[in-house]
């Protein structure tokens, strides 16, 4: 037995990489006394004025920082029809330079708590003293308008942890898949209503303008992690002449399919694993003996083993190889956290799955006592079903379940068959993903990791091509993103860049 492949695919957010570490504190600057904020003058329709000349009020929030909530259209094709808010928070500073917004990543990760929780890991000191650092949620997520798709969190507990019946990829446990998904959709748009057809990413990057102009700001200057990587190029291809200082670091590839993100994605964690196995072997504690090759078999072996024979939690729930899998790839984020990934194998290799049900809980953000900190798993499924459209035909399902295994044997299996978390889904993705170029856009940084293991580095060398303006800036090493977690070079080159505009005349491979 396994779970159903039902979020599509692995999380892609900057938070992952610390999420296993201890919580960060936000930094605090002095806070001035700006309660109102002065919208930037500009043309727009006059249907969008009244959101556009908007003014925030901020209130002090969360320990010295301020919140606002802003109004956009629900749906930005017929702005009069409704509207939802946007949450935002931001950590004042002295004469500002201006705005910088920052999204995490996800999709449906929580921009308003990375800053109120961990500015200092989203940002360096310096950029916090140039700019104001603002945090938001977007649409679909958390404290904005967002996704519900239960009345009960034991409802979400069943849809993301029990198992389907069936070996996977045969007909039965296809059917059972499809079902879930289907009826969990169907509950997604019970609880939210028309919003689920409206959170892809098109109609965030509208947003990002609106946020834009409302602080204040003439062009935006933006800091986008994982999947904001998609957010900030899709906002440089609407608005091109409002774009000011883009860094997109763990870049996505906008021209990817579903397949393409499950294979590529697949490729990387598994370059992640051999080489925190390779690591593995000179630690006391480590469960494994001999090549990485040979531990890799082994850990595909206990994976097919949780499917024939799960464990049984404290709890009641039991533990399959897809848990298992966001068991081990969280630790696969950052090269700190590998030493979680020796405590969870030698855990479940004797049979404990608390270790395992302690890491999944984090990745999938479930509280002990059965609760979520938020509706990020709910918002990431809606966020995709829109931006991803879902491959219907099972013959190439099973022929790309097969290409998968083949070039990811450990986790490839686990990542097959992503289509089916969409297919059933109610509101439709749109049919094509093109190429974004950003023609006309500002200078824009795309930062890439060698062994990113969720971004991996191809998709930036990709994403810096195809943008018009687009320039690489390369880390070598591990881990998922760079800016603010790698080395001064990386850091330097971003602060440089976002405070005095200073573009590098070549990737500085740092």
């Amino acid at each position: 037995m396994t779970r159903p492949a039902r979020l599509r695919r692995l999380r892609v957010s900057a938070v992952a990489a610390a999420v296993v570490g201890a919580l960060l504190l936000a930094g605090c600057a002095g806070t001035p006394p700006r309660t109102a904020s002065t919208p930037a003058p500009g043309e727009v329709s006059a249907e969008l004025e009244p959101f556009y000349t908007q003014v925030l009020q901020w209130e002090e929030c969360e320990d010295e920082l301020q919140c606002a909530t802003a109004t956009a259209p629900l749906d930005w094709t017929d702005p009069a029809r409704d509207s939802i808010e946007l949450a935002l928070i931001r950590q004042p500073t002295d004469s500002p330079q201006g705005s910088v917004l920052v999204n995490p990543g996800g999709p449906g990760g929580s921009g308003y708590d990375f800053i109120a929780n961990s500015v200092d890991y989203a940002v360096s000191e310096r950029l916090q003293s140039a700019f104001d650092i603002v945090g938001f949620d977007p649409r679909g997520v958390n404290r904005s308008s967002p996704v519900s798709c239960h009345d009960d969190a034991a409802e979400l507990d069943d849809f993301v942890y029990d198992l389907v019946p069936g070996e996977p990829g045969s007909d039965p446990w296809i059917a059972g898949v499809e079902a879930a998904n289907t009826a969990f959709g169907a509950a997604c748009l019970e609880h939210s209503g028309e919003l689920l057809g409206y959170v892809d990413t098109v109609s965030a990057a509208r947003d990002l303008d609106l946020l834009r102009a409302v602080l204040g700001d003439s062009q935006l200057n933006y800091l986008g992690f994982s999947y904001g990587t998609l957010l900030g190029a899709t906002y440089a291809e609407l608005y091109p002449e409002n774009t000011g200082r883009l860094v997109l670091d763990g870049a996505l590839d906008p021209t990817s399919t579903s397949f393409d993100v499950s294979l590529t994605q697949a490729e990387g964690f598994e370059s992640a694993m051999r080489a925190f196995l390779d690591d593995c072997d000179s630690a006391e504690d480590c469960p494994f003996t001999g090549s990485a090759t040979a531990s890799l078999t082994k850990i595909r072996a206990l994976l097919d083993r949780l499917d024939a024979s799960p464990i049984r939690g404290e709890d009641g729930r039991e533990l399959g190889s897809s848990s298992m899998t966001s068991a081990i790839v969280l630790p696969l984020y950052n090269e700190d956290n590998w030493p979680y990934l020796r405590q969870l194998f030698a855990s479940v290799f004797q049979g404990d799955p608390s270790v395992a049900f302690t890491l999944a809980d984090s990745y999938n953000g479930r509280n002990p006592d059965g609760t979520y900190l938020d509706n990020s798993l709910e918002a990431r499924l809606a966020i995709n079903c829109l931006d991803y459209a879902a491959q219907p035909d099972v013959a190439v399902m099973r022929a790309q379940a097969a290409e998968l295994e083949q070039k990811a044997p450990v986790l490839g299996k686990q990542l097959a068959y992503g289509d089916l978390g969409c297919l059933g889904w109610p509101v439709k993705a749109a049919a094509e993903r093109p190429v974004i170029d950003g023609s006309g856009a500002a200078d824009i940084l795309v930062i890439g990791t060698t062994n990113d293991p969720a971004t991996p580095y191809s998709w930036a060398v990709e994403l810096a091509e195809q943008l018009e303006t687009g320039h690489l800036v390369s880390y070598e090493g591990e881990g998922h993103t760079a800016y603010n977690k790698s080395n001064d070079c990386v850091g330097d080159t971003v602060d440089d860049y976002f405070i005095d505009g200073t573009v590098p005349g070549s990737d500085p491979r740092c």
